[in-house]
Protein backbone atom coordinates (compact mmCIF):
# COMPACT_ATOMS: atom_id res chain seq x y z
CA UNK A 1 0.00 0.00 0.00
CA UNK A 2 1.41 3.45 -0.84
CA UNK A 3 2.71 5.39 2.23
CA UNK A 4 0.04 8.46 1.56
CA UNK A 5 -3.08 6.13 1.82
CA UNK A 6 -4.52 5.21 4.96
CA UNK A 7 -5.10 1.74 5.46
CA UNK A 8 -9.14 1.26 6.57
CA UNK A 9 -9.98 -0.32 9.95
CA UNK A 10 -10.99 -3.61 9.27
CA UNK A 11 -14.68 -4.60 10.64
CA UNK A 12 -15.16 -8.32 12.14
CA UNK A 13 -15.95 -9.42 8.89
CA UNK A 14 -12.57 -8.08 7.36
CA UNK A 15 -10.78 -10.20 9.65
CA UNK A 16 -12.81 -13.47 9.03
CA UNK A 17 -10.73 -16.04 6.98
CA UNK A 18 -13.25 -15.47 3.95
CA UNK A 19 -11.01 -13.14 1.61
CA UNK A 20 -14.55 -11.80 0.04
CA UNK A 21 -15.51 -10.07 3.40
CA UNK A 22 -16.02 -6.02 2.68
CA UNK A 23 -12.61 -3.68 3.00
CA UNK A 24 -12.23 -0.58 1.60
CA UNK A 25 -10.42 0.06 -1.35
CA UNK A 26 -7.58 2.16 -1.68
CA UNK A 27 -7.95 5.32 -4.35
CA UNK A 28 -4.78 3.67 -5.56
CA UNK A 29 -6.23 0.13 -7.05
CA UNK A 30 -9.17 -0.32 -9.20
CA UNK A 31 -12.08 -1.99 -7.31
CA UNK A 32 -13.82 -4.39 -9.28
CA UNK A 33 -16.26 -3.57 -12.23
CA UNK A 34 -19.10 -1.70 -11.29
CA UNK A 35 -22.36 -3.21 -11.72
CA UNK A 36 -23.59 -2.51 -15.03
CA UNK A 37 -27.98 -2.80 -15.37
CA UNK A 38 -29.47 -5.73 -16.41
CA UNK A 39 -26.23 -8.04 -15.59
CA UNK A 40 -25.39 -10.21 -12.46
CA UNK A 41 -23.62 -7.81 -9.65
CA UNK A 42 -19.62 -9.34 -9.51
CA UNK A 43 -19.29 -11.72 -6.92
CA UNK A 44 -15.37 -11.71 -5.70
CA UNK A 45 -16.19 -15.13 -4.06
CA UNK A 46 -16.79 -16.31 -7.29
CA UNK A 47 -14.19 -15.13 -9.53
CA UNK A 48 -11.69 -16.55 -6.68
CA UNK A 49 -13.27 -20.08 -6.96
CA UNK A 50 -13.01 -19.66 -10.54
CA UNK A 51 -8.98 -18.68 -10.42
CA UNK A 52 -8.02 -21.43 -7.92
CA UNK A 53 -10.02 -24.20 -9.88
CA UNK A 54 -8.58 -23.31 -13.31
CA UNK A 55 -4.90 -22.99 -11.88
CA UNK A 56 -5.47 -26.55 -10.62
CA UNK A 57 -6.35 -27.97 -13.19
CA UNK A 58 -2.94 -26.14 -15.03
CA UNK A 59 -0.78 -27.08 -12.53
CA UNK A 60 -2.10 -30.54 -12.27
CA UNK A 61 -1.46 -31.43 -16.01
CA UNK A 62 2.50 -30.85 -15.91
CA UNK A 63 2.28 -33.70 -13.13
CA UNK A 64 -0.98 -36.16 -13.76
CA UNK A 65 0.77 -37.56 -16.73
CA UNK A 66 3.91 -38.95 -15.00
CA UNK A 67 2.78 -42.12 -13.51
CA UNK A 68 0.59 -43.22 -16.62
CA UNK A 69 3.23 -43.03 -18.95
CA UNK A 70 4.07 -46.53 -18.72
CA UNK A 71 0.03 -47.21 -19.70
CA UNK A 72 0.40 -44.19 -22.93
CA UNK A 73 3.75 -46.18 -23.97
CA UNK A 74 1.97 -49.54 -23.98
CA UNK A 75 -1.27 -47.91 -25.45
CA UNK A 76 0.23 -45.88 -28.65
CA UNK A 77 4.13 -48.04 -28.64
CA UNK A 78 5.42 -44.95 -27.76
CA UNK A 79 9.40 -45.35 -28.26
CA UNK A 80 11.47 -44.72 -25.05
CA UNK A 81 13.09 -41.51 -27.04
CA UNK A 82 9.54 -39.70 -27.82
CA UNK A 83 7.97 -41.47 -24.31
CA UNK A 84 9.39 -37.92 -22.17
CA UNK A 85 7.84 -35.62 -24.61
CA UNK A 86 4.55 -36.35 -23.20
CA UNK A 87 5.32 -34.67 -20.46
CA UNK A 88 8.09 -31.49 -21.96
CA UNK A 89 5.68 -30.97 -24.65
CA UNK A 90 3.55 -29.14 -21.86
CA UNK A 91 6.12 -28.04 -20.11
CA UNK A 92 8.24 -26.42 -22.97
CA UNK A 93 4.98 -24.58 -24.33
CA UNK A 94 3.55 -23.75 -21.21
CA UNK A 95 7.14 -22.13 -19.71
CA UNK A 96 7.64 -20.15 -22.93
CA UNK A 97 4.79 -18.87 -24.03
CA UNK A 98 4.26 -17.25 -19.82
CA UNK A 99 5.37 -14.16 -20.45
CA UNK A 100 3.51 -13.66 -23.98
CA UNK A 101 0.37 -14.83 -21.72
CA UNK A 102 0.68 -12.43 -19.14
CA UNK A 103 1.16 -9.64 -21.82
CA UNK A 104 -1.82 -10.98 -23.82
CA UNK A 105 -3.76 -10.39 -20.45
CA UNK A 106 -3.00 -7.00 -20.32
CA UNK A 107 -3.24 -5.91 -23.97
CA UNK A 108 -6.82 -8.25 -25.02
CA UNK A 109 -8.37 -7.91 -21.42
CA UNK A 110 -8.47 -10.43 -19.16
CA UNK A 111 -11.95 -12.12 -20.58
CA UNK A 112 -11.03 -12.59 -24.44
CA UNK A 113 -7.72 -14.03 -22.98
CA UNK A 114 -9.19 -16.61 -20.45
CA UNK A 115 -11.59 -17.79 -23.02
CA UNK A 116 -9.09 -17.99 -25.66
CA UNK A 117 -6.90 -20.40 -23.01
CA UNK A 118 -9.72 -21.98 -21.72
CA UNK A 119 -10.95 -23.32 -24.96
CA UNK A 120 -7.66 -24.06 -26.65
CA UNK A 121 -6.67 -26.27 -23.14
CA UNK A 122 -10.32 -27.89 -22.38
CA UNK A 123 -10.17 -28.99 -26.68
CA UNK A 124 -6.70 -30.06 -26.61
CA UNK A 125 -7.65 -32.27 -23.78
CA UNK A 126 -9.78 -33.66 -25.65
CA UNK A 127 -7.42 -34.18 -28.55
CA UNK A 128 -5.28 -35.66 -25.99
CA UNK A 129 -7.84 -38.42 -24.84
CA UNK A 130 -8.97 -38.96 -28.51
CA UNK A 131 -5.09 -39.66 -29.93
CA UNK A 132 -4.49 -42.55 -31.60
CA UNK A 133 -1.09 -42.13 -32.49
CA UNK A 134 2.04 -40.39 -30.57
CA UNK A 135 2.60 -37.33 -33.31
CA UNK A 136 -1.22 -36.40 -32.01
CA UNK A 137 -0.84 -36.44 -28.31
CA UNK A 138 2.52 -34.20 -28.60
CA UNK A 139 1.04 -31.49 -30.51
CA UNK A 140 -2.09 -31.73 -28.68
CA UNK A 141 0.04 -31.58 -25.31
CA UNK A 142 1.75 -28.67 -27.03
CA UNK A 143 -1.48 -27.36 -27.52
CA UNK A 144 -2.45 -27.66 -23.94
CA UNK A 145 0.79 -25.80 -22.74
CA UNK A 146 -0.37 -22.59 -25.02
CA UNK A 147 -3.65 -23.09 -22.87
CA UNK A 148 -2.26 -22.90 -19.75
CA UNK A 149 0.12 -20.14 -20.41
CA UNK A 150 -2.97 -17.79 -21.72
CA UNK A 151 -4.93 -19.17 -18.63
CA UNK A 152 -1.75 -19.01 -15.78
CA UNK A 153 -1.24 -15.54 -15.71
CA UNK A 154 -4.54 -14.22 -16.22
CA UNK A 155 -5.86 -15.94 -13.32
CA UNK A 156 -3.43 -14.18 -11.04
CA UNK A 157 -4.87 -11.09 -12.68
CA UNK A 158 -8.34 -11.79 -12.02
CA UNK A 159 -7.26 -11.78 -8.31
CA UNK A 160 -5.19 -8.42 -8.49
CA UNK A 161 -8.04 -6.84 -10.72
CA UNK A 162 -10.60 -8.16 -8.06
CA UNK A 163 -9.22 -7.34 -4.74
CA UNK A 164 -7.43 -4.55 -4.04
CA UNK A 165 -3.96 -4.47 -1.81
CA UNK A 166 -4.35 -5.46 1.64
CA UNK A 167 -5.32 -8.47 4.26
CA UNK A 168 -7.97 -9.78 1.61
CA UNK A 169 -5.94 -9.67 -1.68
CA UNK A 170 -3.34 -11.19 0.69
CA UNK A 171 -5.73 -14.12 1.60
CA UNK A 172 -7.19 -14.49 -1.88
CA UNK A 173 -3.50 -14.96 -3.13
CA UNK A 174 -2.71 -17.40 -0.06
CA UNK A 175 -5.83 -19.60 -1.02
CA UNK A 176 -4.98 -19.86 -4.67
CA UNK A 177 -1.38 -20.23 -4.40
CA UNK A 178 -2.34 -22.99 -2.19
CA UNK A 179 -3.97 -24.57 -4.77
CA UNK A 180 -1.65 -24.37 -7.28
CA UNK A 181 0.96 -26.12 -4.97
CA UNK A 182 -1.01 -28.67 -3.96
CA UNK A 183 -1.98 -29.00 -7.89
CA UNK A 184 1.69 -29.65 -8.41
CA UNK A 185 1.78 -32.49 -5.91
CA UNK A 186 -1.43 -33.81 -6.32
CA UNK A 187 -0.62 -34.89 -9.89
CA UNK A 188 1.14 -38.11 -9.11
CA UNK A 189 -1.80 -39.32 -6.54
CA UNK A 190 -4.66 -38.00 -9.07
CA UNK A 191 -3.13 -39.77 -11.95
CA UNK A 192 -2.21 -43.17 -10.04
CA UNK A 193 -5.55 -43.89 -9.34
CA UNK A 194 -7.63 -42.60 -12.57
CA UNK A 195 -4.19 -45.18 -14.14
CA UNK A 196 -5.05 -48.10 -11.76
CA UNK A 197 -9.04 -47.83 -11.95
CA UNK A 198 -10.03 -46.19 -15.04
CA UNK A 199 -7.66 -45.87 -18.02
CA UNK A 200 -4.57 -43.41 -19.05
CA UNK A 201 -6.98 -41.63 -21.49
CA UNK A 202 -8.95 -40.32 -18.51
CA UNK A 203 -5.73 -38.27 -17.33
CA UNK A 204 -6.86 -35.44 -20.02
CA UNK A 205 -10.19 -36.74 -20.11
CA UNK A 206 -10.86 -35.72 -16.64
CA UNK A 207 -10.13 -31.93 -17.67
CA UNK A 208 -13.67 -31.53 -20.02
CA UNK A 209 -15.67 -31.42 -16.83
CA UNK A 210 -13.72 -28.75 -15.57
CA UNK A 211 -13.27 -26.80 -18.45
CA UNK A 212 -17.31 -26.73 -18.85
CA UNK A 213 -18.00 -25.51 -15.49
CA UNK A 214 -15.42 -23.19 -15.96
CA UNK A 215 -16.55 -21.85 -18.86
CA UNK A 216 -20.35 -21.34 -17.86
CA UNK A 217 -19.41 -19.84 -14.64
CA UNK A 218 -16.61 -17.03 -16.30
CA UNK A 219 -19.19 -16.47 -19.41
CA UNK A 220 -21.96 -15.54 -16.44
CA UNK A 221 -18.89 -13.67 -14.01
CA UNK A 222 -16.23 -12.15 -15.45
CA UNK A 223 -15.97 -8.97 -17.05
CA UNK A 224 -12.89 -6.61 -17.48
CA UNK A 225 -13.02 -2.88 -15.81
CA UNK A 226 -15.08 -0.37 -18.30
CA UNK A 227 -11.87 1.94 -17.60
CA UNK A 228 -9.59 -1.03 -19.14
CA UNK A 229 -11.82 -1.13 -22.21
CA UNK A 230 -12.32 2.66 -22.86
CA UNK A 231 -8.47 2.86 -22.44
CA UNK A 232 -6.39 2.79 -25.80
CA UNK A 233 -5.09 -0.58 -26.44
CA UNK A 234 -1.23 -0.99 -26.06
CA UNK A 235 0.58 -3.13 -28.83
CA UNK A 236 1.54 -6.16 -28.44
CA UNK A 237 5.48 -6.37 -29.14
CA UNK A 238 5.74 -8.69 -31.12
CA UNK A 239 9.76 -9.32 -31.94
CA UNK A 240 9.75 -8.79 -28.39
CA UNK A 241 7.25 -11.81 -27.89
CA UNK A 242 9.44 -13.98 -30.48
CA UNK A 243 12.58 -13.63 -28.54
CA UNK A 244 11.29 -14.44 -25.25
CA UNK A 245 9.25 -17.23 -26.53
CA UNK A 246 11.87 -19.15 -28.42
CA UNK A 247 14.79 -18.30 -26.45
CA UNK A 248 12.81 -19.88 -22.89
CA UNK A 249 11.92 -22.45 -25.27
CA UNK A 250 15.32 -23.06 -26.27
CA UNK A 251 16.52 -23.00 -23.25
CA UNK A 252 14.22 -25.24 -21.40
CA UNK A 253 14.55 -27.73 -24.55
CA UNK A 254 18.62 -27.95 -23.36
CA UNK A 255 17.88 -28.38 -20.02
CA UNK A 256 15.38 -31.47 -20.74
CA UNK A 257 17.42 -32.79 -23.09
CA UNK A 258 20.15 -32.79 -20.43
CA UNK A 259 18.59 -35.58 -18.19
CA UNK A 260 18.99 -38.42 -21.63
CA UNK A 261 22.47 -36.53 -22.33
CA UNK A 262 25.76 -35.36 -21.12
CA UNK A 263 25.76 -31.61 -21.15
CA UNK A 264 28.64 -31.37 -23.90
CA UNK A 265 26.20 -33.48 -25.58
CA UNK A 266 25.62 -30.92 -28.88
CA UNK A 267 21.93 -31.32 -28.09
CA UNK A 268 22.21 -29.81 -24.82
CA UNK A 269 24.52 -27.04 -24.98
CA UNK A 270 23.60 -25.92 -28.53
CA UNK A 271 19.73 -24.68 -27.41
CA UNK A 272 21.38 -23.77 -24.53
CA UNK A 273 23.81 -21.11 -25.62
CA UNK A 274 21.07 -20.37 -28.31
CA UNK A 275 18.46 -19.79 -25.77
CA UNK A 276 21.62 -17.19 -23.41
CA UNK A 277 21.99 -15.24 -26.71
CA UNK A 278 18.52 -15.28 -27.40
CA UNK A 279 17.58 -13.76 -24.00
CA UNK A 280 20.08 -11.34 -24.53
CA UNK A 281 19.31 -10.16 -27.42
CA UNK A 282 15.31 -9.78 -25.83
CA UNK A 283 16.97 -7.81 -23.28
CA UNK A 284 18.46 -5.61 -25.33
CA UNK A 285 15.48 -5.54 -27.72
CA UNK A 286 13.13 -4.15 -24.58
CA UNK A 287 15.77 -1.60 -23.45
CA UNK A 288 16.68 0.07 -26.61
CA UNK A 289 14.78 -1.01 -29.54
CA UNK A 290 11.05 -1.45 -28.45
CA UNK A 291 8.45 1.36 -28.33
CA UNK A 292 6.52 -0.66 -25.70
CA UNK A 293 8.32 -3.54 -24.50
CA UNK A 294 6.21 -6.70 -23.58
CA UNK A 295 8.86 -6.53 -20.30
CA UNK A 296 8.55 -2.55 -19.36
CA UNK A 297 11.68 -1.97 -16.81
CA UNK A 298 9.66 -0.11 -14.43
CA UNK A 299 8.61 -4.22 -13.64
CA UNK A 300 11.75 -5.81 -13.38
CA UNK A 301 13.45 -2.72 -11.72
CA UNK A 302 10.90 -2.74 -8.95
CA UNK A 303 12.70 -4.43 -5.51
CA UNK A 304 9.03 -5.92 -4.67
CA UNK A 305 9.48 -7.87 -7.79
CA UNK A 306 12.81 -8.71 -8.43
CA UNK A 307 13.69 -9.92 -5.22
CA UNK A 308 10.19 -12.29 -5.32
CA UNK A 309 11.18 -13.48 -8.40
CA UNK A 310 14.86 -13.84 -7.15
CA UNK A 311 13.72 -16.17 -4.08
CA UNK A 312 11.03 -18.02 -6.57
CA UNK A 313 14.05 -18.68 -8.25
CA UNK A 314 16.03 -20.38 -5.27
CA UNK A 315 13.41 -22.01 -3.49
CA UNK A 316 12.13 -24.06 -6.68
CA UNK A 317 15.00 -25.37 -7.76
CA UNK A 318 14.40 -28.08 -5.21
CA UNK A 319 10.87 -27.95 -4.76
CA UNK A 320 9.22 -28.51 -8.36
CA UNK A 321 11.71 -31.58 -9.04
CA UNK A 322 11.08 -33.44 -5.62
CA UNK A 323 7.69 -35.08 -6.50
CA UNK A 324 9.60 -36.50 -9.67
CA UNK A 325 12.63 -37.67 -7.53
CA UNK A 326 10.86 -38.91 -4.85
CA UNK A 327 8.45 -40.80 -7.56
CA UNK A 328 11.11 -42.41 -9.07
CA UNK A 329 12.63 -43.39 -5.92
CA UNK A 330 9.96 -44.82 -4.66
CA UNK A 331 8.66 -46.66 -7.93
CA UNK A 332 12.16 -47.93 -8.20
CA UNK A 333 14.24 -48.45 -4.90
CA UNK A 334 11.01 -49.52 -3.17
CA UNK A 335 9.35 -51.42 -5.94
CA UNK A 336 6.21 -49.65 -5.28
CA UNK A 337 3.06 -49.57 -7.77
CA UNK A 338 2.17 -46.25 -9.26
CA UNK A 339 -0.71 -45.92 -7.00
CA UNK A 340 1.26 -46.37 -3.55
CA UNK A 341 3.45 -43.85 -5.00
CA UNK A 342 1.05 -41.66 -5.82
CA UNK A 343 -0.52 -41.54 -2.27
CA UNK A 344 2.50 -41.23 -0.55
CA UNK A 345 2.49 -37.78 -1.35
CA UNK A 346 -0.77 -36.99 0.49
CA UNK A 347 0.83 -35.73 3.53
CA UNK A 348 3.03 -33.67 1.35
CA UNK A 349 -0.19 -31.90 -0.56
CA UNK A 350 -1.84 -31.46 3.02
CA UNK A 351 0.94 -29.68 4.57
CA UNK A 352 1.46 -27.28 1.24
CA UNK A 353 -2.32 -26.16 1.58
CA UNK A 354 -2.15 -25.59 5.30
CA UNK A 355 1.32 -23.63 5.31
CA UNK A 356 -0.42 -21.61 2.09
CA UNK A 357 -3.49 -21.13 3.85
CA UNK A 358 -1.40 -19.76 7.03
CA UNK A 359 0.58 -17.60 4.92
CA UNK A 360 -2.32 -15.43 4.27
CA UNK A 361 -3.05 -14.66 7.97
CA UNK A 362 -0.08 -14.29 8.75
CA UNK A 363 1.48 -11.39 5.74
CA UNK A 364 -1.26 -9.17 7.56
CA UNK A 365 1.06 -9.39 10.63
CA UNK A 366 4.45 -9.85 9.69
CA UNK A 367 4.76 -9.18 6.26
CA UNK A 368 5.60 -10.72 3.07
CA UNK A 369 9.52 -10.71 4.21
CA UNK A 370 8.97 -12.68 7.43
CA UNK A 371 6.74 -15.01 6.20
CA UNK A 372 8.98 -16.13 3.31
CA UNK A 373 12.13 -16.12 5.12
CA UNK A 374 10.32 -18.26 7.62
CA UNK A 375 8.95 -20.65 5.09
CA UNK A 376 11.95 -20.93 2.55
CA UNK A 377 13.92 -21.59 5.75
CA UNK A 378 11.43 -24.63 6.87
CA UNK A 379 11.97 -26.06 3.36
CA UNK A 380 15.49 -25.99 3.79
CA UNK A 381 14.92 -27.74 7.09
CA UNK A 382 12.91 -30.38 5.42
CA UNK A 383 14.67 -31.12 2.59
CA UNK A 384 18.10 -31.06 5.14
CA UNK A 385 16.18 -33.81 7.07
CA UNK A 386 15.31 -35.58 3.93
CA UNK A 387 18.60 -35.92 3.33
CA UNK A 388 19.92 -37.26 6.10
CA UNK A 389 17.04 -39.54 6.44
CA UNK A 390 17.03 -40.92 2.97
CA UNK A 391 17.71 -44.92 3.49
CA UNK A 392 16.58 -47.93 1.39
CA UNK A 393 15.89 -49.64 4.17
CA UNK A 394 14.17 -46.80 6.74
CA UNK A 395 10.26 -46.73 7.11
CA UNK A 396 8.34 -44.42 5.29
CA UNK A 397 7.17 -41.96 8.50
CA UNK A 398 11.43 -41.31 9.21
CA UNK A 399 12.38 -40.93 6.03
CA UNK A 400 9.68 -38.96 3.58
CA UNK A 401 6.65 -38.41 5.41
CA UNK A 402 7.81 -36.47 8.23
CA UNK A 403 10.60 -34.22 6.55
CA UNK A 404 8.00 -34.10 3.74
CA UNK A 405 5.47 -32.32 5.73
CA UNK A 406 8.02 -30.06 7.06
CA UNK A 407 9.44 -28.57 3.80
CA UNK A 408 5.76 -28.94 2.25
CA UNK A 409 4.75 -26.57 5.15
CA UNK A 410 7.68 -24.31 4.47
CA UNK A 411 7.02 -24.23 0.67
CA UNK A 412 3.38 -23.87 0.89
CA UNK A 413 4.15 -20.25 3.23
CA UNK A 414 6.77 -19.17 0.59
CA UNK A 415 4.10 -19.07 -2.37
CA UNK A 416 2.02 -16.36 -1.16
CA UNK A 417 4.24 -13.51 0.35
CA UNK A 418 5.67 -14.39 -3.01
CA UNK A 419 3.11 -13.70 -5.51
CA UNK A 420 2.05 -10.64 -3.22
CA UNK A 421 5.54 -9.13 -3.82
CA UNK A 422 5.68 -9.65 -6.98
CA UNK A 423 2.20 -7.94 -7.76
CA UNK A 424 2.38 -5.51 -5.24
CA UNK A 425 3.02 -1.74 -6.60
CA UNK A 426 2.41 -2.67 -10.17
CA UNK A 427 0.25 -0.58 -12.52
CA UNK A 428 -2.98 -2.05 -13.28
CA UNK A 429 -2.70 -2.34 -16.75
CA UNK A 430 0.74 -4.52 -16.19
CA UNK A 431 -0.78 -7.28 -13.74
CA UNK A 432 -1.07 -9.74 -16.37
CA UNK A 433 2.85 -9.32 -17.19
CA UNK A 434 3.72 -9.26 -14.10
CA UNK A 435 2.16 -12.20 -12.93
CA UNK A 436 3.23 -13.84 -16.17
CA UNK A 437 6.92 -13.21 -14.64
CA UNK A 438 6.24 -14.44 -11.28
CA UNK A 439 5.01 -18.02 -13.27
CA UNK A 440 8.00 -17.87 -16.17
CA UNK A 441 10.45 -17.89 -13.01
CA UNK A 442 8.73 -20.43 -11.29
CA UNK A 443 8.57 -22.91 -14.25
CA UNK A 444 12.52 -22.13 -15.52
CA UNK A 445 13.42 -23.08 -12.34
CA UNK A 446 11.74 -26.01 -11.91
CA UNK A 447 13.02 -26.94 -15.07
CA UNK A 448 16.71 -26.04 -13.88
CA UNK A 449 16.45 -27.58 -11.02
CA UNK A 450 14.99 -30.72 -12.71
CA UNK A 451 18.23 -31.39 -14.71
CA UNK A 452 20.68 -30.19 -12.12
CA UNK A 453 19.13 -32.37 -9.34
CA UNK A 454 18.53 -35.85 -11.87
CA UNK A 455 22.38 -34.88 -12.83
CA UNK A 456 23.35 -34.99 -9.35
CA UNK A 457 21.64 -38.04 -8.31
CA UNK A 458 23.18 -39.75 -11.04
CA UNK A 459 26.61 -38.53 -10.25
CA UNK A 460 26.33 -39.21 -7.12
CA UNK A 461 24.54 -42.62 -6.76
CA UNK A 462 27.24 -43.74 -9.37
CA UNK A 463 30.12 -42.87 -7.58
CA UNK A 464 28.57 -44.59 -4.62
CA UNK A 465 28.21 -47.63 -6.38
CA UNK A 466 31.54 -48.05 -7.48
CA UNK A 467 32.47 -47.03 -3.40
CA UNK A 468 30.62 -49.50 -2.47
CA UNK A 469 30.15 -52.28 -5.00
CA UNK A 470 28.61 -55.19 -1.99
CA UNK A 471 26.34 -52.59 -1.02
CA UNK A 472 21.99 -53.68 -1.86
CA UNK A 473 20.96 -52.58 -5.45
CA UNK A 474 18.68 -50.03 -3.92
CA UNK A 475 21.44 -48.10 -1.92
CA UNK A 476 23.05 -46.49 -4.82
CA UNK A 477 19.57 -44.15 -5.93
CA UNK A 478 18.96 -43.30 -2.22
CA UNK A 479 22.38 -41.99 -1.63
CA UNK A 480 22.01 -40.02 -4.68
CA UNK A 481 18.96 -38.99 -4.00
CA UNK A 482 20.14 -38.00 -0.19
CA UNK A 483 22.63 -35.84 -2.23
CA UNK A 484 20.14 -34.40 -4.52
CA UNK A 485 18.08 -32.83 -1.56
CA UNK A 486 21.17 -31.59 0.28
CA UNK A 487 21.65 -29.41 -2.35
CA UNK A 488 17.70 -28.55 -2.85
CA UNK A 489 18.22 -27.45 1.07
CA UNK A 490 21.39 -25.52 0.44
CA UNK A 491 19.45 -23.52 -2.53
CA UNK A 492 16.52 -23.06 -0.21
CA UNK A 493 18.57 -22.06 2.73
CA UNK A 494 20.05 -19.35 0.41
CA UNK A 495 16.45 -18.48 -0.87
CA UNK A 496 15.62 -17.52 2.99
CA UNK A 497 18.64 -15.29 3.31
CA UNK A 498 17.39 -13.79 0.12
CA UNK A 499 14.06 -13.06 1.34
CA UNK A 500 15.29 -11.21 4.75
CA UNK A 501 18.30 -9.80 2.41
CA UNK A 502 16.08 -8.23 -0.05
CA UNK A 503 12.39 -7.84 0.25
CA UNK A 504 11.14 -4.84 1.57
CA UNK A 505 10.40 -4.59 5.31
CA UNK A 506 6.51 -3.41 5.48
CA UNK A 507 6.51 0.13 6.87
CA UNK A 508 4.21 0.62 9.95
CA UNK A 509 0.99 1.78 8.76
CA UNK A 510 -0.08 4.93 9.92
CA UNK A 511 -3.32 5.52 12.29
CA UNK A 512 -6.47 7.10 10.72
Amino acid sequence: MPAHAHPARETAANKATDPTAPEATPATTPGPPPHRPGSPPPRPGVLLALACLVIFVVILDATIVSVALPGIRDGLDMGATSLPWVVNAYTLAFAGFLLLGGRCCDVFGRRRTFFAGLVLFTAASAACGAAAGAATLVVARVAQGLGGALLTPTTLAIITHTYPEGPRRARALALWSAVGAVGASAGTVLGGVLTEWLDWRWVFLINLPVGAVAFAVAARNLRDHPAARSAPRPRLDVPGAVLATTGLAALLYGLMESSAYVWSAPRVWLPLVGGAVLLAVFAVHQVRWASQPLVPLAVVRARSVASANLVMFLMGLGFFASPVLLSLYLQVARDWSPLRAGMAFLPISVALMVGGLAAGRLIGRWGPRTVAGIGSGLGAVGFGWLALALDAEAGYAESIGLPGIVFGLGIGMCFTPLTVGATSGVAPELAGLASGVINTTRQVSGAVGLAVLTTVTASAGSAYADDHPAAPAAAPLAHGNAVAFACAAAAAALASAGAWLFMKSPGRPRAD
